[in-house]
């Protein structure tokens, strides 16, 4: 099958990881693992036909030297989705962060005139119905935020028993420590555990001090923020990547993938970003600086053979150096970059 076909059929449900081999003799190649067990390799009877169990044992987000070849391990992560019930005054500036931060947002509520409101900050998806209703259509995963800012005590409850069992990264729920304390217990005559409660982040969003709706916003993602960079997902190929490459508009182009990162550099291990022969841009590394050179580098590996594939380049950017300083451009840190044409 194909790369791309592969990583889309994966079940993400289930803890899916990818593996490149960034430098030496088998640099470019590739094997996905899903549960612990391969279900694809680029070469059946290259590197990770050998060293599959040595790269399975990596820690995710880093580079591991084997058999002296340096492999990149990732757990790769999905599209990011938010649910939130409730689209009233606090859901509106939570959308417009949550959309800036690349995330699907969908907009619950049984006002049609609250839904629409929503999709004018930048919902993806309004659905006008009662809460319970709406979200026995929503599965959930790994990688679904849920937010619970309904106008009442009762709608809170209905949407947290929805959700509660529903596979999630996070739920959160907005209420005074009274209310909290009434839906936990609601949670437990309904023989939710006390884990599962334990877990749900209420009152949400970190504490600091807000009031406004958009200062509330704030807190909320900022929360979000902490709980989704615990893990060392990885953005994946992004949908956006996909759709760039299989659009047969373009001919030629080079996926640039950081692998390390050292210090203040933006964007973390796992970060991608494509460039086009055409000079377009899709997703980003970081911007400023080091994304222009990796982009420079990128042009003149797709200007250097257009009829034969080019081996695998790994670059070293470091933003710490005196001609960045007189540059007047330092954010810091380093970054080891993977460019493969694709």
């Amino acid at each position: 099958m194909n790369f791309y076909d592969v990583i889309s059929e994966l079940n993400i449900n289930l803890e899916n990881r990818m593996f490149t081999v960034c430098d030496g003799a088998h640099a470019g190649e590739k094997m996905i693992v899903s549960a612990g067990n391969p279900v694809w390799m680029s070469d059946d009877a290259g590197f990770f036909s050998v060293h599959a169990a040595e790269a399975i044992s990596a820690e995710d987000g880093r580079l591991t030297e084997i058999d002296g070849e340096r492999v990149f391990s990732e757990l790769l992560g999905n599209e990011k989705k938010m649910v939130i019930c409730g689209a009233g005054h606090v859901s509106m500036p939570v959308i417009r962060i949550a959309k800036m931060m690349g995330f699907r947002v969908t907009a619950i509520d049984d006002r049609m005139q609250f839904v629409q409101n929503a999709l004018d900050n930048g919902a993806d998806e309004g659905i006008c119905s009662g809460f319970e209703e709406a979200l026995a259509d929503i599965q959930g995963d790994p990688d679904t935020f849920f937010i619970i800012v309904t106008r009442g005590h009762m709608s809170d409850s209905e949407c947290l028993l929805s959700i509660v069992n529903k596979p999630h990264a996070y739920i959160g729920m907005i209420g005074s420590h009274r209310k909290v304390g009434l839906v936990k217990q609601m949670l437990a005559d309904n023989g939710v555990t006390q884990d599962m409660i334990d877990s749900v982040h209420t009152p949400i969003g970190l504490d600091i001090g807000a009031e406004t709706p958009e200062e509330i916003a704030v807190a909320i993602m900022a929360e979000i923020i902490e709980v989704k960079n615990r893990t060392r997902k990885s953005a994946g190929i992004t949908a956006e990547i996909v759709e760039a490459l299989q659009s047969g508009k373009r001919e030629k182009a080079v996926l640039a993938t950081i692998v390390s990162k050292k210090g203040s550099s933006p964007r973390s291990a796992g970060s991608r970003m494509l460039i086009a022969e055409d000079g377009s841009i899709t997703e980003t590394i970081g911007g400023g600086l080091a994304e222009a050179r990796v982009i420079e580098k990128a042009k003149d590996m797709l200007a250097a053979n257009k009829n034969e594939p080019l081996r695998p380049v790994m670059m070293y950017v470091d933003m710490t150096g005196k001609d960045v300083a007189e540059s007047g451009m330092i954010c810091g840190g380093a970054i080891e970059v993977l460019l493969e044409t694709v």
